[in-house]
């Protein structure tokens, strides 16, 4: 374990790190299914996990902490790949879906499609994934229009002036339809509560492609780090790389802002902490945002049911709690890291 933490992280063998993260994933996994804020105990819980519970609490256990916990899995695997993919496209640690105005702009595209009169989560998904893709090229137009390299201050500036454009707007339109706005609602802080497998099912003709998307982009983008010069020497071609991650990013980020709103910070923290865990290959890195995010997510999760009993605190605010300190040490590092 010792030598484990003496060498560098890009040192550190990828299976054993990984295995380690899975550990801990079925373990927040199997916390979710025993902790909540309703009056079911936990010792209670797992009788009904062993198959000796009563109906009431089997509805409880496998309908509705199972669900939220697929839920939370899907979430935290999204947002957590999208960062990775942001952070990498841009080559900038602070460019993350919820601090760029990514997750803002799947947020007005669902209240526009509410408004309008949409009301099917397949629906719903597709819009706030065209939603997301103009929030990715907001972004990136934004990263680019110096013509010069990039300024990650400047660029967290730019988008949040752009998520508060856009949830303004969300909000104005929003007072003039009460039903779009009592649906919206939850989108406003991000939660993972009450949602259906139904909504999952809906999404995984997209998630397919999006995996399509980071299987071809993930090597190039690895070459893509040292320079457009190199990649371009390796037989890559930089742009079109970038338009398939705009592309697979706007289908993460628009379908988990679908499920379960807006949540912060989750695309800034999994990645920071995979590189520090693994190293900066952007390889490795992806392969360990898969159970860091859900690990941060289901977590979050668990802590939000607990601390306001018999309420729960929205997931959104939590994750700006814990994410908001990541980003401060990010911005008052001594050498901003480059990507």
């Amino acid at each position: 374990m010792l030598k484990w933490f003496s060498v560098t992280p890009a040192q550190r063998p990828l299976p054993s790190v990984l295995m380690s993260a899975l550990f801990v994933l079925t373990f927040c996994c199997v916390l979710s299914l025993l902790l909540g804020a309703g009056g079911l105990a936990p010792h209670a819980s797992l009788l009904t996990l062993l198959g000796h519970g009563s109906a009431d609490a089997e509805f409880t256990v496998f309908h509705l902490r199972l669900t939220r916990t697929l839920v939370g899995l899907f979430v935290g695997l999204t947002l957590g790949i999208a960062g990775a993919l942001m952070q990498a496209v841009a080559r900038n640690p602070l460019a993350e879906p919820g601090l760029l105005g990514v997750s803002a702009g799947s947020s007005f595209a669902v209240a526009m499609a509410l408004v309008l009169g949409a009301s099917t989560a397949t629906l719903t998904v597709g819009i706030a994934q065209i939603g997301a893709l103009i929030g990715c090229l907001c972004v990136i137009g934004t990263a680019k229009m110096q013509g010069q390299r990039n300024d990650p201050i400047r660029l967290v500036l730019a988008g949040a002036a752009l998520s508060s454009l856009l949830l303004a707007m969300t909000s104005l339109i929003l007072l003039f339809d009460q039903r779009a706005a009592d649906e919206i609602r939850f989108w406003v802080t991000g939660s993972v509560a009450g949602r259906d497998t139904s909504t999952l099912i809906s999404v995984l003709p997209s998630m397919l492609l999006a995996l399509i998307c980071i299987l071809y982009t993930a090597k190039p983008l690895a070459s893509l780090a040292l320079g457009e010069r190199v990649a371009i020497g390796l037989g890559h071609k930089p742009r079109r790389i970038r338009g398939i991650v705009i592309i697979a990013v706007a289908l993460l980020v628009g379908a988990a802002t679908a499920i379960a709103g807006p949540v912060a910070f989750i695309g800034l923290v999994v990645p920071f902490a995979a590189r520090a865990l693994v190293g900066p290959d952007i390889r490795r890195t992806l392969w360990l945002c898969l159970p860091l995010g859900p690990i941060i997510v289901i977590t979050a999760d668990i802590i939000s049911r607990l601390v306001a009993q018999p309420a729960e605190m929205p997931l959104g605010v939590l994750t700006a709690i814990v994410g908001a300190p990541v980003l401060l040490f990010i911005v008052r590092s001594h050498r901003l890291p480059t990507l």
